[in-house]
């Protein structure tokens, strides 16, 4: 198995265990990160990323598959299971996963996954009505990067 295709196996075990301080440690220090919902994370902030939805996880469960890796880039798929905080509601979220590397670590990672589907089961109706609009993603996008600012004060003041 390729070097890189072990850093992204043991970045999933890490986040397995929810360790997210073995998946912060995963990514070089300027990692860049984006997904439907954190659009543009840098400087730290995917570890930060990380350690807040971990810490927030109640009953998260995560399996992954189709890893694969050389020298550039990578990529994998993964499966997430947890409970929505904001409203309860379970979500089973299925998300390709691509990398690219740099120094042994990963320095670009970009999750992709069906924003509506998603909003269907983490919102209920309003989401299965209105996800696809760009008025709900960039409510959710904008409160996700709230939630996020706050935890990392909150950890620089801790």
């Amino acid at each position: 198995m390729h070097p890189h295709a072990q850093l992204i196996e043991r970045f999933y075990q890490a986040f397995q265990r929810r360790d997210a301080e073995a998946m912060a440690a995963c990514y070089a220090p300027n990692a860049e990160f984006s997904d439907p919902v954190f659009p543009a994370l840098k400087n730290g902030e995917p570890g930060m990323m990380w350690r807040m939805l971990l810490a927030r996880a109640t009953d998260l469960s995560l399996a992954y598959r189709d890893i694969s890796a050389d020298e550039q880039a990578g990529r994998a798929h993964w499966t997430a299971t947890y409970t929505f905080s904001r409203t309860g509601r379970a979500v089973v979220n299925e998300i390709d996963a691509a990398f690219e590397f740099g120094d042994g670590l990963i320095s670009r990672h970009r999750d992709s996954f069906d924003f509506w589907r998603w909003a269907g089961m983490a919102l209920g109706a309003k989401g299965k009505l209105l996800g696809w609009t760009p008025l709900v993603r960039n409510a959710v996008r904008a409160e996700a990067a709230r939630g996020l600012q706050i935890f990392i004060a909150r950890q620089k003041r801790a």
